[in-house]
């Protein structure tokens, strides 16, 4: 089969959707309990765990400029239209800019080269079972532990960052999977980092954390070693959602999926199929990137995190985890899993920091 011909197939077997100008996330009409939390939502006074937040695809506007050859061309905004285009929190910057990104890759290496790539890559390992064989053996959360250099909020975290010899020293740790850092502008990642992870003879299976909008990122990830995506509920729609769930699954992938308020999750649940799917609660707001604890306990005790645990689904405590204690609280609020970065990774020895936080010494 010709490259050409592989990218249709493909393409056909997916059923992609239509590219959308903007994100119409679906929304929830509040129940009783969650308006009797109004005065903490209130407090928060931004992304409540009862609400969804719209994270825009791309500047509703279009974009100010279009290379035209040596030279770009700019398209003038009329009153008002250039403050609208302005991302309104940091998860909208990245996701405006990862559209071009994607866009620059896809001139480079065709799709249907990184199909061909992902379909013969080695067998991507189970990192569903990981999680679970690591929380039997041990009794804690499954970790995934973070490669991660920088972040849009810290800036530089680990200045002496050695994705490899990070990884190797997680995995010594006792850490169930590892979760590498894609993304180059705002985490300093690459997905260099993920191939020299798994060449390097890293058993733990790996997470792409790379922010997907398109099919062409999840067989990116997957050729070029990854175990498992990222999917993240604030910026897909479940229409697009189910068509990456199904692109992952088309090259042997696992798929974590990320919320961060009741109402996400509830629309998660909602997916047709969630077979090869954990899920996440990511404990940082999105408008004020500010972390709290409390977010995921809040969610875990709301119906729809009830039906996470009746249905057997792993769940995963992420951001604000830094110490046994915080462990502790996610695993005794529902989460199988968890997902550290950063007090782990700006550690001088990420082995230790492993062990200490599982309290595995």
């Amino acid at each position: 089969m010709s490259a050409t011909a592989a990218a249709a197939a493909c393409s056909r077997a997916l059923g992609a959707p239509r590219q959308a100008a903007g994100v119409a996330q679906q929304r929830h009409r509040p129940s009783a309990a969650q308006q009797r939390r109004g005065n903490r939502q209130a407090a928060l006074a931004s992304a409540s765990t009862s609400e969804e937040v719209t994270i825009r695809r791309r500047p509703p506007h279009g974009i100010e400029a279009q290379g035209c050859g040596p030279v770009d061309f700019k398209v003038p905004l009329g009153e008002g239209m250039a403050e609208d285009n302005q991302p309104r929190n940091i998860l909208e910057e990245i996701v405006w800019h990862k559209a071009i990104e994607v866009d620059r890759w896809r001139e480079r290496v065709p799709l249907a080269r990184v199909i061909m790539a992902a379909k013969v890559s080695p067998q991507p390992r189970d990192f569903i079972g990981a999680i679970q064989a690591a929380t039997q053996r041990t009794g804690k959360p499954g970790l995934i532990a973070e490669v991660k250099k920088a972040s849009p909020s810290k800036g530089v975290i680990q200045p002496n960052f050695d994705p490899v010899k990070i990884a190797q020293a997680y995995e010594r740790g006792g850490a169930a999977c590892l979760s590498v850092l894609t993304d180059a502008k705002f985490f300093q990642g690459s997905f260099e980092n993920l191939t020299a992870i798994r060449d390097a003879g890293v058993q733990c299976p790996l997470l792409c954390k790379e922010f997907v909008v398109e099919a062409y990122q999840v067989f990116k990830a997957r050729a070029s070693g990854a175990d498992a995506i990222l999917l993240i509920a604030a910026v897909l729609p479940n229409s697009d959602m189910s068509y990456l769930i199904k692109a992952a699954r088309s090259v042997g992938l696992q798929c974590l999926i990320e919320v961060h308020t009741i109402a996400e999750l509830e629309r998660v649940l909602a997916l047709d199929k969630l077979e090869g799917c954990m899920l996440g609660i990511n404990n940082r707001d999105l408008q004020t990137f500010k972390v709290d604890l409390a977010n995921t306990k809040e969610i875990m005790e709301s119906p729809a995190g009830k039906q996470v645990l009746e249905r057997g689904l792993v769940m995963a405590g992420e951001s604000a985890i830094f110490t046994p204690d915080d462990v502790a609280f996610v695993q005794a609020a529902g989460c199988s899993a968890i997902l550290v970065g950063e007090s782990i990774v700006k550690q001088g020895d990420p082995e230790a920091a492993v062990k200490t936080l599982l309290e595995l010494h």
